[in-house]
């Protein structure tokens, strides 16, 4: 009787049972890195905020930068009196009355609550277990956070001294417009070319800042010395938006090339920065005030308030004379610190399109706060100016959440395409 050979029994490997137990819906077997892959999207997916924190977030910054630009007003067109019996300085050395006309102090008392708010901003924006990441995380990024700090620090003196000539609603309404230096930087240094919808918001918001500068109803008009007055001060408020063009400018190549670099460190690093900037310039100042650089650049005697002891020491005898003034500037410092602290929350956590929107609108409400609580008034044809630059800004600021969520429809389409 012939032998029949039995055939070697198969051996189904461990994992094979197991996957044979995961079936989908047809009885078809689906491996666990099938199964993952279709998770893959799920897991990945960014939770929304909810309207809560949209809404803390869009009062934040409503209340904070609404009090921040109240306390700036107040505290740079305010004329304070003085009593020169009280005075320890002689009585013919110190007037009558004076303003508060010392910028860099104030930068400075702002920007050292602003890095001290970064810092602590960064802590508590670190996840759980994670590593706080250093504000300066490498040594190529030094240089463009100093020009940042750099431009920051130059740009707040112009835009003070700009005050000294024109209205702060003038100031509040060119200071709305960001996009003509941002543009004019990046047409000149970048060579980059914009829609035509750009240029032409550029054209409605320059007429309308001229429509209401040059129909000011304010009695300065009857002096013959008004006009060249405005035309400095806006010369000067030129000088602060290109500042700030460059400024932003230069934080957006830092967000783009050294990912991911976040706006909590940005906030850190720039404040910090500007605040030993700005320091140095108090503590060398009594030795430029007397100088040919410090009367060219507006920091001799004459500007201090008849001081020669440079701007950190006239700035402290001007508080001794008016201590109230202390208030206002360590308000005007912490509501600086709030608002930017909302204003990258809101940037992280929604989009860069609300922001904007919300930052349009906290203007307007900033000149209606100014011409209701400092009393100003404005003619018809100055109204026509604000109506043109927020109009204007406002068509930009919607153009670009349609392309924003045009993009992003196009992201989530593709994505949904490879899925498949």
């Amino acid at each position: 009787m012939a032998r029949i050979k039995n055939l070697p029994i198969r051996r189904e490997p461990s994992w094979s049972a197991a996957e044979d137990e995961k079936t989908n819906g047809a009885g078809v077997a689906v491996s666990e890195t099938e199964k993952k892959m279709e998770k893959k999207p799920e897991v990945k997916k960014k939770k929304e905020a909810g309207l809560i924190t949209l809404i803390i977030d869009v009062a934040g910054i409503y209340a904070s930068f609404l009090t921040w630009a109240y306390l700036q007003e107040k505290v740079t067109t305010t004329v304070y009196h003085n009593n020169n019996n009280n005075n320890n300085m002689s009585s013919s050395a110190v007037p009558s009355t004076e303003k508060f006309k010392f910028s860099v102090f104030l930068l400075t008392i702002q920007s050292l609550f602003a890095g001290l708010g970064g810092l602590l901003f960064t802590y508590l924006s670190t996840p759980k277990g994670s590593r706080i990441p250093p504000i300066i995380p490498n040594k190529s990024i030094l240089l463009p956070l100093l020009l940042v700090a750099f431009t920051n620090a130059l740009a707040a003196p112009f835009g003070y001294a700009a005050l000294g000539h024109i209205d702060y609603i003038t100031y509040i309404l060119a200071k709305s417009c960001k996009l003509l230096p941002v543009m004019f930087l990046h047409i000149t240094l970048f060579r980059k070319k914009y829609p035509l919808y750009k240029y032409l918001v550029v054209a409605a918001v320059t007429c309308g800042v001229a429509i209401f500068t040059l129909h000011s109803g304010s009695k300065k008009k009857a002096y013959s010395s008004h006009s060249g007055q405005t035309a400095w001060g806006m010369l000067l408020l030129g000088i602060n938006l290109l500042f700030d063009g460059l400024t932003n400018s230069t934080q957006d190549f830092i967000f783009a090339t050294y990912q991911p670099y976040s706006g909590p460190q940005m906030m850190a690093a720039n404040n910090l920065m500007s605040f030993m900037l700005t320091g140095s310039y108090l503590l060398v100042s009594p030795w430029l005030v007397n100088t040919a650089v410090g009367e060219w650049f507006g920091m001799g005697p004459a500007a201090m308030g008849g001081h020669a002891g440079g701007e950190l020491k006239a700035a402290l005898e001007f508080l001794n004379r008016h201590p109230e003034v202390w208030r206002d500037v360590i308000g005007f410092a912490a509501f600086g610190m709030v608002g930017q602290v909302f204003i990258f929350h809101t940037l992280s956590t929604f989009s860069s399109v609300l922001l904007v929107t919300v930052t349009v609108t906290r203007k307007m409400f900033t000149m209606i706060l100014s011409v209701v609580a400092f009393g100003h008034r404005l003619s018809q044809m100055q109204w026509l100016g604000v109506g043109l630059v927020f109009g204007a800004i406002g068509v930009e600021a919607q153009i670009q959440r349609r392309e924003k969520l045009a993009k992003e429809a196009a992201k989530k389409a593709a994505a949904e395409g490879k899925a498949q």
